[in-house]
């Protein structure tokens, strides 16, 4: 682990900020321990030669203040600075997902992403308020101390200088050992937690198979794991004390012992030689403080490398995106429309169709060749107006194609929105979707059909909610967890209707629908065909995939998937 990582400063501007205050707070620790030193030493020397020391104990007391709101502040502002910079990693982080897209997200643990966002960037608290601190006095404080010493007393000098390496050697050691455990706490924590929301969004089928039992025994066995995962940390915490603290004592006690004897033998003033002793434990201190919180602030550290690995790896893909989609067009292109027999139904869709829609960009969809993972290609183009049906057999790739339209999924071939490749296009900018599972989070009806709406339109949502055959449900309706309170069939209606109302926010978006009535009764389905056949004709371009033969009567063209052409 680096001590300040180069990244966090680029994608933090509240760390930049607070590394300058803590140099700053440091170069006024570091006056103030040497001002204390020497009053102490004055007030020692002076009443043990019968001065009168009152100006300097109060002078002592002041100083004594001083340092303790230099602590508190410092404090202070490592609290506000883990904030800011935990508030700004994770915009960072969203915004990095949003340009990965839906794609990334989906070979990703989404949970373990939640934890690292969360847990993880919480635990930054103990990485600037105390940690950053220590490592910026150490090497502000710790030069300037040993300079001082070397200067009234060189060989007390000489000896700190010889002994203060073997602190962070060791350091270095037991921190490779600790980063080891502290990386399998951290995984194991991410895992204890997928772990938890898989049986969370499971537990229904879990008991209706009589399994919770076995899921909670494999819960508690992780929670177990995590526990002495946690414990074998706390044991390298107190072996890197305990190796701090004995070898800044040895150096303590070796500069003590010379400074006695030089006393003794009248070589040294009792001036110098008390002030040096001042002096000496300040000197280790910082560094010792940097071993300690080294442990503290390790797991918050551990989180943020992997937001920093999205984040790179986030840039990597906007730099790639900058220098042109055609670049990665040609990059997936590796199965020309030849590469395979399967394409849409040719009694439907020719390829003259495509030649017909390159010329003119505002054809609205066109698909040339998609095709993703090893499924046959798919040709077709969609005018605004106009519904698509999307029909074939079970793993055909009705759902793969809509994935690869939206960015959940890599394809071959090209497909473009009015001229523009939809690689480089944002999905929420031209696609309302609604898929197979509903996908509705906590709250009311109307904020899941609004969702992502900053300003709902409650005439809006109501008039969604109709046209999705979903009129009887109330949008001040609360739901639970994953939507919780809706029968299936409510549910699948209330998604349509989300699509429908960011479509009706932007007409010229294609609205793509994923099997919307395979929960519906067959008078709730002919209402929604209805409703989606007036939408097409006000002008709307409709993806439609489902495997209900009543979808023909609305569809202006069909692509069968899996048909031999």
């Amino acid at each position: 682990m680096k001590p300040v990582d180069p990244r966090l400063l680029r994608y933090a501007g509240a760390a930049r900020g607070f590394l300058a205050a803590s140099a700053l707070i440091g170069v006024v620790q570091t006056a103030v321990v040497i001002v204390f030193a020497w009053l102490l030493t004055d007030a020692v020397t002076g009443a043990l030669a019968g001065r009168d020391v009152t100006a300097s104990l109060l002078w002592l007391l002041a100083v004594a203040l001083l340092r303790g709101l230099l602590i508190a502040a410092s404090d202070a502002a490592g609290a506000r600075a883990a904030a800011k910079t935990g508030m700004q990693l994770r915009a960072a982080l969203v915004r990095a997902v949003g340009r990965l897209g839906p794609g990334w997200l989906a070979q990703r643990n989404r949970t373990a992403l939640a934890v690292t966002a969360g847990h993880g960037l919480e635990a930054l608290d103990s990485y600037f308020a105390r940690y950053i601190p220590q490592l910026v006095l150490t090497v502000i404080a710790t030069p300037v101390v040993l300079a001082v010493m070397w200067w009234q007393d060189w060989p007390s000098g000489l000896t700190a200088v010889i002994t203060l390496p073997l602190i962070p050697l060791f350091l270095i050691l037991i921190g490779i050992a600790t980063r080891t455990v502290q990386q399998k706490q951290w995984h194991t924590l991410q895992r204890l937690a997928v772990r938890f929301a898989d049986t969370v969004q499971g537990l229904a089928t879990l008991r209706l198979f009589g399994r919770e039992q076995r899921a909670a025994d494999r819960i508690e066995s992780t929670a177990d794991e995590y526990r002495r995962e946690t414990m074998k940390v706390l044991r390298f915490s107190f072996l890197s004390g305990f190796a701090m603290e004995l070898l800044a004592s040895l150096a303590v006690a070796l500069i003590a012992v010379s400074v006695g004897f030089r006393l003794l033998s009248g070589d040294l003033s009792l001036e110098v030689g008390l002030f040096v002793l001042l002096l000496a434990p300040e000197a280790f201190l910082p560094i010792r403080q940097v071993g300690v919180q080294f442990h503290a602030a390790a797991e918050g550290v551990a989180a943020t490398e992997d937001i920093f690995a999205v984040l790179d790896e986030a840039g990597d893909v906007s730099s790639a995106r900058g220098a042109g989609a055609s670049g990665g067009v040609a990059r997936l292109q590796e199965h020309p429309r030849s590469a395979g027999a399967h394409t849409g139904d040719s009694s439907r869709i020719r390829p003259s169709i495509l030649q017909t829609a390159d010329a003119d960009a505002d054809a609205g969809l066109v698909v040339d060749g998609l095709r993703v993972r090893d499924l046959p290609p798919v040709f077709f183009a969609a005018a605004p107006g106009t519904i698509t049906l999307i029909e074939g057999p079970s793993g055909a790739g009705k759902s793969s194609l809509l994935a690869a339209l939206r960015g959940a999924e890599e394809f071959a071939g090209s497909a473009s929105f009015h001229g523009g490749d939809v690689r480089g296009l944002d999905p929420a900018d031209w696609l309302a979707w609604a898929g197979q599972t509903p996908g509705l989070l906590r709250g009311t009806v109307g904020a899941n059909v609004a969702l992502g709406d900053p300003s709902p339109d409650i005439d809006g949502i109501r008039s969604a909610l109709d046209a999705a055959c979903a009129d009887t449900i109330d949008p001040a309706l609360e739901l639970g967890v994953q939507g919780a309170g809706l029968s299936g069939g409510q549910a699948q209606r209330v998604a349509v209707a989300r699509a429908l109302y960011r479509h009706a926010h932007d007409p010229r978006r294609v609205l793509a629908l994923d099997e919307p009535s395979s929960a519906l009764d067959v008078d709730t389905e002919a209402r929604l065909w209805a409703a989606l056949r007036e939408r097409a004709d006000a002008g709307a371009l409709i993806l439609l995939v489902s495997h209900r033969r009543s979808a023909r009567e609305i569809a202006d063209q069909v692509v069968a998937l899996g048909v031999r052409a």
